[in-house]
């Protein structure tokens, strides 16, 4: 009995350790689901607080992308090429030499501006010699100081009459009676029929809006100060009306001339136009910018308004070109006929740059600063290139040299990263490997850029004029904007007087013949367009 009730208590036993051991064993299936709760909550909660971070400072912080060299980025560098090309030679240092920055004079200050000489005469007492009466003889003058005058912009109205001219002789005949004619000379026709707009004051609104960034209403009110009535309906039409019948055909030039060149670049932003069929007012409409690359010939920039990001329109606004082009990553440029892509090293540097963690962007042991550190290496690279002055031959040996090394460390290294899901971090890795190709492009051609920075900084004043006046009110005005941005970034690249520039195309366009060698007369290269266009406004 007592071996029977021993055995039944040790049945018991292995019933309750079985028991348990289920229990343990569900306990821990729940514990390491909860681990895996947590641990998706964590990332859940590091991935907002990097959102929140990031949001910050692009609301707060400074927007500038430059870089300082921090402790130790020299040395990692260092060692990525000796893995990379353990044969090559370490590069000797240059020292630049120091030049001292020459003062500016004032007389500088306002070269080129109209000046005129002041001299203050001496009063009636000072005319005559205090001690005997007699009079005073100038002898010269002597320059006190140099001072700057402002006149507000001025305009006036001007009456066009023609003069009426009958012969005395004829007009005494009787047999000439009822046939006597009248002669008048030929009047020049109005910049824009009906309408008392003339180049000056047309170009005026262009400058201020397209140049300066100045809306209509605001101009209006300028206007209203000078005791012209000018309302913004009026100079919306006249900026709609010039763009359309003497800017396009020089635009479609500039288009023609862009399309047969090599090596190109192109960019992209958003606009606003409130009445587009069928589309509401807060739709996203975009304006394109077009421009030939740093092949060293004379730079063209185009701007194209469109209702949509669609690929149709890349292909249409590069519908001819063959060559190579510099962009983001945006996937409407791929695959359009002819055209290699170049990807911007900028746009991936500020992948990396949104990627540091609040707080953490001296930090070499964190990825996302070492992503901005190789790319810097790339950018001090280019910047030699040019200090040095590279043919493009030499500009191609140079990369294949000094960076192609330290683009195969910076591949390896890439691939080698394990990112949090969902991490800014993980995006700048994604975004570097998806366009690999892209960015190693560059390799095969001097001619090629590096960054589509180019691009940025003539789309810069269209963005900068959204701003202040926020949208454009139908296609066609959009369509104007475009137009006009062109010409006035035209003017910009070669250096001209922006308003005289445009002065200058609305006195000739209206009595140009639109052939192709008639409108290269008007084209901001030419040298009779350089010498009128250039210095201050009169």
């Amino acid at each position: 009995m007592a071996r029977a009730a021993k055995d039944s208590r040790i049945m018991e036993m292995k019933d309750t350790i079985s028991q348990l051991n289920t229990v343990i064993n569900s306990q821990n299936e729940l514990i390491k689901s909860l681990q895996g709760t947590v641990r998706g909550c964590n990332e859940t909660i590091a991935n907002l607080q990097e959102q929140i971070d990031y949001l910050t400072k692009k609301l707060f912080g400074t927007s500038s992308e430059k870089s300082k060299d921090i402790s130790g980025q020299l040395s990692l560098f260092n060692e990525a090429e000796q893995e990379a090309a353990p044969e090559e030679e370490p590069e000797p240092a240059v020292i630049r030499e120091h030049t001292r920055k020459a003062k500016r004079k004032q007389s500088d200050t306002f070269k080129g501006v109209p000046s005129e000489d002041v001299v203050i005469p001496l009063s009636d007492d000072q005319r005559h010699c205090p001690d005997c009466g007699a009079e005073m003889e100038v002898i010269g003058r002597e320059f006190v100081r140099q001072e700057f005058h402002f006149t507000p912009a001025r305009g006036k109205v001007v009456n066009i009459y023609v003069e009426t001219a009958k012969c005395p002789v004829c007009a005494e005949n009787p047999e000439m009676e009822g046939v006597t004619g009248f002669v008048k000379p030929e009047v020049p026709a109005p910049l824009i029929p009906y309408s008392y707009a003339t180049p000056s004051a047309a170009a005026w609104v262009m400058y201020q809006k397209y140049c300066n960034a100045m809306p209509l209403y605001r101009q209006e009110a300028d206007w209203k100060q000078l005791g012209v009535p000018l309302l913004r309906a009026t100079m919306a039409n006249w900026i709609i009306y010039c763009a359309t019948n003497y800017f396009a055909p020089l635009y479609d030039f500039f288009h023609k001339e862009l399309v047969l060149r090599g090596f190109a670049m192109a960019d992209e932003t958003r606009c606003q136009v409130l009445k587009e069929p069928g589309r509401e007012a807060e739709t996203d409409s975009f304006m394109w910018l077009f421009r030939s690359g740093e092949d060293g010939l004379p730079p063209i920039i185009l701007f194209k308004y469109t209702e949509t990001r669609a690929r149709f329109n890349a292909a249409e606004l590069l519908k001819g070109f063959q060559g190579y082009l510099e962009t983001d990553g945006y996937q409407g440029y791929n695959n359009l006929p002819g055209v290699k892509r170049c990807c911007c090293w900028a746009h991936l540097r500020r992948y990396f740059v949104d990627a540091v963690p609040k707080g953490r962007k001296e930090d070499l042991s964190e990825p996302a600063v070492q992503g901005v550190k190789y790319c810097d290496r790339f950018f001090d690279y280019e910047r030699r290139s040019k200090e040095l002055d590279h043919s493009y031959e030499q500009r191609k040996e140079w990369r294949l040299q000094k960076e192609k090394p330290v683009l195969d460390a910076f591949w390896d290294w890439i691939s080698k990263q394990n990112p949090r899901k969902g991490s800014r971090f993980e995006k700048a890795v994604n975004y570097a490997l998806n366009h690999k190709e892209g960015f190693m492009t560059y390799l095969e051609d001097g001619r090629c850029s590096f960054s589509n920075n180019p691009s940025e900084n003539s789309i810069r004043p269209f963005t900068l004029g959204r701003k202040n006046w926020l949208f454009s009110n139908t296609p066609k005005g959009a369509e104007a904007s475009a137009i006009v941005y062109t010409i006035v970034e035209m003017a910009k690249a070669y250096s001209l007087n922006v308003y005289k520039y445009l002065k200058y195309l609305l006195e000739h366009l209206p009595e140009t013949p639109m052939s192709i060698a008639c409108l290269d007369k008007l084209a901001p290269w030419n040298r009779d367009v350089k010498k009128a266009c250039s210095g201050a406004m009169e």
